[in-house]
This record gives structure tokens, sequence and C-alpha cells, in this order.
């Protein structure tokens, strides 16, 4: 009969995910997590088989863990979609390495988003609709400031992440709210001519 194994599955994706964040991906492996954790690889092994295993699981728990901190809580429109954009920015700025692997290739979870794929991230219609108030935009409009504002931001976190760009994030935040309002400005001036 086979020994039982008293660590769990979430004690090991957690050491997993700190290990991430700290000091990358390439730093995790089965003996270096096992020697965190402070016990032999077979806990390890018998919950994943192997590091693929884990990679995909850990892959999962850092995608809910990174949801959790960008929950938007009550907030509504455009400030539900500001708040989860700083915290996509305050990922980049203070977890890099958690960014790189959720948004930069590392993720085996995550298949290349296109503009139709990003439309769907952002397709919360309480969301659109009240964007769309405030600005004075059409649905279509205001969805299409959502993909550019996602795609700008995207680039500022990735150069942030890489270390390419280091700024404060309040700095950060005005260039993107800035960058947000002249693609509203764009489009209500193709609307108008």
């Amino acid at each position: 009969m086979a020994r039982k194994t008293t660590i769990g599955k979430d004690v090991i994706l957690e050491a997993a995910l700190q290990m991430l964040i700290a000091d990358g991906y390439e730093s995790i492996n089965i003996r270096t997590l096992a020697e965190k954790i402070g016990c032999s690889s077979q806990p390890l092994v018998w919950h994943f088989e192997n590091m693929e295993g884990l990679r995909k699981a850990l892959a999962v728990y850092a995608r809910e863990y990174a949801v959790r901190k960008a929950d938007p809580g009550k907030r509504e429109g455009a400030d539900a979609f500001e708040f989860m954009g700083r915290s996509y920015i305050r990922m980049a700025m203070k977890e890099p390495n958690l960014f790189k692997f959720l948004y930069l290739g590392g993720c085996p979870i995550e298949k290349p988003l296109t503009l139709s794929g990003i439309s769907r991230e952002a397709d919360s219609e309480a969301m659109i609709a009240a964007i769309s108030e405030q600005t004075g935009l059409t649905p279509s409009q205001t969805l299409k400031v959502i993909q550019n504002t996602i795609m700008y931001s995207h680039g500022v976190a990735t150069m942030i992440a890489t270390g390419v760009f280091n700024a404060p994030e309040k700095q950060v935040m005005a260039l993107i709210k800035s960058a947000s309002e002249a693609f509203v400005l764009q489009l209500k001036a193709g609307s108008n001519g």
C-alpha cells in the first residue's frame, strides 16, 4: 500500500508561486521546490508527476492569484477598468517575474491574443455601457478604446517588467490615462468628420 502524502497540493503551489514571484520560473525545479517546502521530492511527483504537470498547475494557480488581486469589487464602468489597469501595471512593477510568466510567453495555458480575443476579455456589457455614457461614445467605439488602452498598457507594462522603462506608478498611470483620453478624442473626431 502506498504511503499517504502529508504535503498538500496547495502548499506546493503556494511555495512555487512565491519562488516564481521572487526569482522567476527558471528557479523552480523539483529539487529546489522540495527544499523550499522542506520535504522530499515524492509529494511533488505524487501530485504533479513531473515539471510539465507542475508548470500547468502553477499557471492556473498564478492566474487565479492575479485575478484575485485585480478584482475591481463593486467598482463599475471606467473606475473598474482603471482599477484593473492599475493592478496590471502594479504587477509589472512589483512582481515582474509573475508578469513575465503570465503575459510574456511562459504560461502554458495562454494562447496568443487577437483583437477579437481582447474584445472578449474586455466584454463586460455593464462596463462598456458605463464608459459609453461617460465618454459619449457608442458601445462599439468604447470597445475600440478599451482594446487600444489594453494594447498600449501591455506595451508599457512589458517595458517595465523587462527593465526597459522605469517610472513611478503615478507617472505611468498618467501616461496610460492620457493615451486612453487621446483614443477617445480620436474616435469622437472620426465620428464627427
